[in-house]
């Protein structure tokens, strides 16, 4: 299907079943398919080769087709299989305790000494199972293929390799694979798949590391502390091709001293000072003058802070607002309520269709604000749950806290605070899921911040008093803390901003646009004639006022499109090219630090740290991996599948009354709310972990 084929982002649909090459511009007849044979310069296939497709597309592509083969292969082997076996499993309590017949007598069964350890019998319908070479065959490459697969499980998911010793995961093992098979032991997971799959992680950041010279890369610095001594760092590196992690550092006893910054200087020199465009920390360590130092030593390196995390700051001042925090303490008394009585919660998923009434995010804010918005999406259903016949005549109609909920739900003033909340609240979650959508971000964060500000004053453009708490909390730390020039520069260079005449901000980014330039231009042949090519570019001349790329403006992200028309521009393409195609976030993924946070908290010998470190490696790039994927789909970057059963949204606590409530804050609410309608782990630290 076209929405899963990753090959669709280098062509155009043309009429009838033709595509056109985005590379060569040459249009081709059969679609997808031969486009394929045409961009990985296999001409075996009648199709002739793209002369212009970029390596690690030709690489990409080649993988596509071989992924197709394997698996049309596979299925073929799988049939062939299923045709020579007929096996049907059946428990062992279901079979005779004596055979009846001879046949049956000699029907191989999966038995155990232990009632507790019988799972199935294999009932086949030959007396003896015969394999012909070619099932021999089919069983070979499955077999270290279904390997590969349960060391990807284990790594994936931090389990024990032990297991893998475990008489359970044996049978869990011939119970899907069949009789006889075995899957990896713990000293195979912990050697020959690890090495093996640690190497084919390295050799794919070597495929990602190639593009760096064109495109550049951000390195990103995730950190944790426990807010007394211990603080550790994440390295990684972002690019275009892919984001993978690089290492892990103990900052903690450097984190007052100058070592803070060697530290970060090792990392600059092994990803290498000419590739690296930007640093973006978050908020959990304080690294004080370590980017002044950086910027000072590394002319052409920017520090930028993490998007992600300042914008959950504002979400958070937001919730502190009095009124707020008032409503969003009401929505919990009715959240818990419902999750902590099956009843009711059974009452409620049916009511709305089998949906959750709680959304879990990527963080407590995140959460809070989702969750409001799910009230509001709910609000008849749910007012008309708490008010049915089967509700009224059930024992929990009669107790207090339902009571409170039904006054809460009642309380047009209450939903008008929802409503407000919902409206200020979504510009900004909408930006958390622009930086976090798995895309080069930086060239809308300016545009994103900018049009949330905007929404805010014609929101609340009768109530000058709500009006100036949310802008300046958006201001402040918008201003402050996580505007980069970078950030004006790229929406500078972006095709959808720069030639969309409603937009207003040109004259503020200007400045700072230059200023970056200056910085990324470093060779003198290339300023020459970066006036020219500034005027070309802002006057849409040349290559750059082709119908494409004007078609291509507002559908392409702008570092393809400077990749593709901006060839009338080098040396301006060059500087585009490595400042639109940066992210501005370093929350990659839901990370789990608990293999990392033991491994430098415990002491251990050196092979076991190594182990470990490696392990820590596997998994996370795995993460990364399986994230960028699902960032590929449909679901929403900032929401959670799973509801956190410890949130305040649904934790058990002895909640108080609707008044205890209102007694909570003393500031009164008459006329405080705007009538204005809605519109448009399970391992923790100490756990073991890898059997170690």
């Amino acid at each position: 299907m076209r929405e899963r084929d990753v090959c669709w982002e280098y062509c155009d649909k043309m009429e009838g079943n033709k595509v056109r090459c985005r590379f060569c511009y040459k249009v081709l007849n059969g679609g997808i398919s031969r486009l394929k044979f045409h961009l990985s310069q296999i001409s075996s296939k009648g199709v002739n080769p793209c002369t212009k497709v970029k390596p690690d597309v030709i690489e990409k592509v080649k993988a596509v087709i071989a992924a197709k083969e394997e698996h049309r292969e596979t299925q073929v082997l799988k049939r062939q299989r299923d045709t020579e076996l007929s096996v049907r499993p059946r428990r062992i309590r279901d079979l005779p305790s004596q055979p009846t017949s001879p046949e049956r007598a000699t029907s191989p069964a999966i038995t155990s000494t232990s009632d507790q350890t019988q799972f199935l019998a294999l009932e086949v319908s030959t007396p003896v199972l015969k394999l012909s070479s070619v099932t021999n065959k089919a069983r070979s490459a499955p077999q270290s293929e279904a390997e590969r697969c349960i060391a990807e499980f284990f790594f994936e998911n931090k389990l024990d390799y032990n297991i893998a010793d475990s008489v359970s995961y044996r049978h869990m093992m011939e119970a899907l694979g069949g009789q006889g098979f075995r899957g990896p032991s713990a000293e195979v997971l912990k050697t020959k798949w690890l090495h093996k799959l640690k190497s084919e992680v390295l050799q794919k950041t070597k495929e990602i590391e190639k593009d760096w010279a064109t495109t550049g890369c951000t390195i990103l610095a995730d950190s944790w502390t426990d807010n007394k001594s211990k603080a550790l760092i994440n390295f990684s590196v972002s690019s275009p091709l892919g984001t993978f992690f690089l290492k892990t550092v103990d900052a903690s006893p450097h984190i007052k001293s100058h070592q803070l910054y060697e530290l970060f200087d090792d990392v600059i020199r092994e990803v290498g000072p000419d590739n690296v465009v930007q640093i973006i920390t978050d908020r959990n360590i304080n690294y004080g003058s370590v980017d002044k130092l950086i910027m000072q030593n590394y002319n052409t390196i920017f520090w930028s802070p993490c998007a992600s995390s300042c914008v959950n700051s504002m979400l958070d001042d937001f919730s502190k607002i009095d009124w707020v925090n008032r409503c969003i303490c009401q929505a919990q008394t009715i959240t818990r309520f419902v999750y902590n009585n099956k009843w009711v919660l059974d009452l409620m998923r049916k009511c709305i269709a089998g949906q959750e009434l709680v959304c879990s995010g990527i963080t407590k804010c995140v959460s809070d604000f989702l969750t409001l918005q799910s009230l509001l999406r709910h609000r008849p259903k749910l007012k008309q749950m708490f008010h049915s016949s089967d509700y009224a005549s059930s024992s929990y109609a009669n107790r207090s806290l339902s009571s409170s909920c039904v006054e809460i739900l009642d309380d047009d003033e209450f939903w008008r605070a929802v409503e407000e909340i919902a409206a200020v609240s979504e510009p900004l979650l909408r930006v958390m899921r622009d930086v976090l959508g798995g895309k080069a971000a930086i060239g809308y964060i300016y545009e994103s911040m900018t049009k949330v500000m905007d929404s805010i004053r014609t929101y609340y453009i009768m109530d000058e008093g709500k009006c100036k708490s949310f802008l300046d909390i958006v201001e402040q730390k918008w201003q402050v803390e996580l505007h980069s020039p970078l950030h004006s520069a790229a929406a500078f260079l972006n095709p959808s901003i720069q030639y969309n005449p409603e937009v207003k901000f040109f004259t503020s980014i200007k400045e700072e646009f230059y200023h970056v330039l200056d910085k990324v231009l470093t060779v003198p042949d290339q300023r020459q004639g970066i006036t020219v090519e500034l005027h070309a570019f802002r006057k849409a001349q040349g290559m750059f006022g082709s119908n494409i790329a004007k078609e291509a403006r507002n559908n392409t992200s702008p570092g393809m499109w400077w990749e593709q028309y901006g060839d009338s521009a080098p040396s301006l393409q060059h500087a585009a090219v490595r400042i639109v195609s940066q992210v501005c976030s370093t929350l990659t993924f839901q990370r789990d630090w608990s293999i990392i946070v033991r491994n430098h908290s415990e002491k251990r010998n050196k092979l076991d740290k190594e182990a470990l470190a490696d392990q820590a490696y596997v998994h996370y790039n795995f993460m990364l991996h399986s994230d960028s994927k699902m960032k590929k789909g449909d679901g929403d970057p900032i929401a959670l599948d799973a509801i956190d059963m410890t949130s305040p949204w649904v934790e058990d606590s002895d909640s108080p009354n609707l008044a205890q409530w209102l007694d909570r804050f003393p500031s009164a609410l008459d006329g405080d709310l705007n009538t204005r309608q809605f519109g448009g782990s399970i391992f923790g630290t100490n756990d073991t972990l890898f059997g170690l």
